[in-house]
């Protein structure tokens, strides 16, 4: 399983994923930050993850993971989303990274997102393609399964 982890930071969320992707499997962990990702590799190599974890600095402005379109099986953006320079092209570049039927996990921070702001967002995701498959509740956040469809099914 490759997944890609949008927003990855120190790695809350890339290292236990790494653990259940498995030894065959991915963790592409994208982040702004470069002090971030040299954290992340750090802890990824004491933990004994390294060889699972792929790091990559993006811009405010776009991913920019070139070629490997319909390569992912799951995405993930933790309360990161908000602070994104073109948030319509960031969901274009992971919608065209995600494989089709792959599912992306999408939160922001009610403390910095309006229930408004989270719907736009929302709205510019189903522009791209994606259907909302449901919100499960996860504390102080907005959320949102989206699913790119199956090929079968366009």
């Amino acid at each position: 399983m490759r997944v890609l982890d949008v927003g990855s930071a120190m790695g809350f969320f890339s290292l236990p994923m790494a653990e259940m992707v498995g030894p065959g499997g991915q963790v592409v962990c994208i982040d702004v930050q470069p002090g971030m990702l040299k954290t992340l590799r750090r802890r990824a190599a004491k933990t004994g993850l390294a060889d699972r974890i792929e790091t990559h600095e993006s811009t405010k402005h776009a991913i920019g993971l070139n070629g490997r379109e319909d390569s992912f099986d799951f995405a993930l953006a933790f309360t990161v989303l908000h602070e994104v320079g073109d948030l319509a092209g960031f969901l274009r570049e992971i919608y065209q990274l995600i494989k089709p039927g792959a599912s992306f996990l999408l939160t922001e921070p009610i403390k910095h997102v309006t229930p408004a702001d989270f719907d736009y967002t929302l709205s510019l995701a189903q522009a791209q393609g994606f259907a909302v498959t449901g919100h499960p509740r996860i504390r102080l956040s907005h959320t949102a399964v989206l699913k790119k469809p199956s090929k079968d099914k366009e």
